[in-house]
């Protein structure tokens, strides 16, 4: 196990001297610095020591001072922060505990009662790592397809709402690509469910592959997903959806019970054609066009077309004749 990093600040030389004599003795890695100052400047940075000592009484910035400071930042991980005090009265103490103190050790100090409670603050920051691993668990598993591990349907809704309002604030525009896997319901029936599921998961590592690092992509239900495409014109989106329906389709996925050649249909939209700054009806018009791929027979790409009412930000109400 690396040692636990510690930082101490104190002003007074000789006591900072036997102060990191007997953290280092005790197994830390100790950052020493010599007055508040110092101190709030390696807190700052990233990766700072989380376990933090540190002097009430000091030139430029005290502890009271520095404690205040870290407790009004925002974020995490949590610092535990002790202060060392010459004056143990109670309302002396109060001041430091208010101001984000977790704890206080008196000067002179005895060594086995401040490594008691380091040890106690150890085991706070070790909890709050513990909550902060179970919490984005369930972040994943609120957000994360189960099958695919790409974003679920309401995650990636969500995502276009955000990236449509930003595109609407910047002048810029969203591509939207719908995508179908043809013949899917044949997968299962002839290979059952568990294959099924491979098919997915591949199919989705497949498409991934293709994306640029700020694209999105969820599934959308079933065999259907939406890829979200920031700062896209609809010429650069289908050119995006043609590299998708290439590599989807450009070997068998392999399976258990023999090999599956998976094939798509895919409609596209983008934005800025279409002069929306709403999320249903953009995915309206994608799922259109994926619908008219699938009726000329599949594993193709289809522009949406734009109602007349669209482009005047209306609502959609009805989509005809393809324009690619």
């Amino acid at each position: 196990m690396q040692p636990e990093r510690i930082l101490i600040a104190d002003d007074d030389l000789d006591f900072r001297s036997t102060l990191e004599d007997h953290l280092k003795e005790w197994g830390y890695e100790v950052v020493s610095v010599r007055n508040g100052r110092q101190a709030w400047h390696i807190l700052q940075a990233k990766g700072a020591p989380r376990l933090v000592i540190l002097d009430w009484n000091m030139p430029e910035m005290d502890g009271v001072e520095v404690c205040r400071r870290v407790r009004e930042r925002t974020g995490e991980p949590y610092t535990y922060l002790l202060l060392l005090t010459v004056n143990d009265e109670e309302g002396y103490v109060m001041q430091g505990l208010q101001a984000g103190a977790d704890d206080y050790v008196t000067k002179p100090f005895y060594p086995r009662e401040l490594k008691a409670r380091l040890h106690a603050g150890e085991r706070i920051l070790k909890m709050q790592e513990e909550l902060i691993v179970a919490r984005e668990a369930l972040r994943v598993r609120a957000t994360q397809d189960s099958v695919t591990g790409l974003w679920n349907r309401s995650a990636i809704i969500e995502i276009l709402q955000k990236e449509i309002a930003r595109a609407a604030r910047e002048g810029t525009s969203v591509g939207l690509i719908m995508i179908d896997l043809d013949h899917f319901k044949r997968v299962n029936d002839e290979n059952g469910h568990l294959a099924g599921d491979a098919v997915l998961a591949e199919a989705a590592a497949r498409m991934r592959r293709v994306l640029r690092e700020y694209d999105s992509i969820g599934r959308y239900g079933g065999d259907e997903f939406l890829v979200v495409l920031p700062q896209c014109s609809l010429q650069q989106a289908v050119n995006l959806a043609e590299r998708i329906r290439s590599r989807l389709a450009e070997s068998p996925i392999h399976l258990s019970t023999g090999q599956a050649l998976v094939t798509s249909s895919l409609g596209v939209v983008a934005s800025g054609e279409a002069k929306l700054v709403d999320a249903p009806a953009l995915i309206r018009l994608a799922d259109a066009a994926l619908y008219r791929a699938k009726n000329q027979q599949r594993n193709r790409v289809e522009i949406a077309s734009i109602p007349l009412t669209t482009a005047y930000n209306e609502p959609a109400t009805k989509v005809s004749g393809a324009l690619g």
